[in-house]
């Protein structure tokens, strides 16, 4: 047994560091998506679009390494839209961050994804859903309202913001469940890559040219204009941060199960938190400590129930002695 089990948790223990490093670089992420329209003056649209193409420069080489003969698919409309609503779930929560949403508030509400994955998954791909995993998913909800501040003075319509973007990224995810029915991983991860960078030009061109209509901090003069000095150097290491975290994640979910590796994903939450509060001097409310408690407990309620599941499955495979 000990030679059998000791690969897997070796694997095991590999993929969770390598979630928890994701999650150091999209805390990282996350700072600096706050710090460039706030301080160097930066369009979020024009941010969204800079850091992706930078992001996609520096993953160029696996994207080679892949082969772009990997992104021949029969489903090429599904892929385009799996680009945009990606692209735009992006824009959305950069453009929350524009609008001074804390950090600690828009990582936390993300955490409404589950729910509309679970919602998506159910209407159009017909998966049923354990018990377990709905009342782990509204968990995550209600601790996400419990964070955006319901019933305080401190929530207002900015707090959407990252719930939609969480609603789009859902449907990412959710159109990635129905092509990997017939398609390879090495298709879908290299059709993303190249497609994403022009839809975030799209929505760029889009939003430059209605900008009148929009509120201050979508679009502040010439989009595409890119910060000098320190500004460039925090755009390049955004960039970068944004390639290593999904590499990271891309590795980890290679290593290890999925709903293993969830709890150490959420520990994006309060890792932002603290990073926003050292950095920026953002301090979390009092809101924050109980709903983001809720979350993370709901991910370890649900790992430690499908673990079991996991373990008795096995125990029942086994033939008797």
């Amino acid at each position: 047994m000990n030679q059998i089990s000791s690969p897997y948790q070796r694997a095991a223990s590999h993929g969770a560091l390598l979630m928890v490093c994701a999650s150091l670089a999209f805390a990282a992420g996350n700072t600096l998506q706050s710090v460039l329209p706030w301080r160097y003056g930066m369009s979020s649209t024009g941010m969204a679009f800079w850091q992706y193409l930078i992001a996609s420069v520096l993953m160029a080489p696996i994207v080679m390494r892949i082969g772009l003969n990997k992104f021949r698919t029969r489903r090429p409309l599904i892929h385009e839209v799996r680009a945009l609503a990606s692209a735009l779930g992006v824009h959305v929560f950069v453009y929350g961050f524009a609008t001074g949403v804390p950090i600690w508030q828009m990582v936390t509400l993300l955490a409404t994804g589950p729910l509309f994955i679970i919602i998506g998954s159910t209407l159009f791909l017909g998966e049923r859903v354990s018990g377990a995993r709905l009342g782990a998913a509204l968990a995550g909800f209600v601790g996400a309202v419990v964070v955006s501040g319901v019933g305080t003075e401190h929530l207002d319509w900015r707090a959407l913001t990252p719930i939609a973007a969480a609603a789009l990224w859902a449907a990412t995810d959710v159109l990635t469940k129905y092509l990997a029915r017939e398609e390879t991983p090495e298709t879908l991860t290299v059709s993303l890559l190249v497609l994403i960078a022009p839809n975030h030009l799209a929505i760029l061109l889009l939003v430059n040219a209605l900008a009148f209509m929009m509120p201050p901090g979508v679009a502040n003069g010439f989009p595409f204009a890119l910060p000098h000095g320190e500004g460039l150097l925090l755009l390049l290491a955004l960039g970068g941060a944004t390639a290593a975290a999904q590499y990271l994640l891309a590795s980890a979910y290679k290593t290890a199960d999925a709903v293993y590796l969830q709890p150490f994903a959420d520990l994006k939450v309060p890792l932002a938190g603290l990073i926003g509060w050292i950095t920026l001097g953002q301090a979390p409310s009092v809101w924050f400590w109980p709903g983001a408690a809720l979350i993370v407990g709901a991910s370890v309620f649900i790992f430690w129930g499908e673990n079991r599941s996991a373990q008795a499955r096995i125990a029942a495979a086994q033939p008797c002695p």
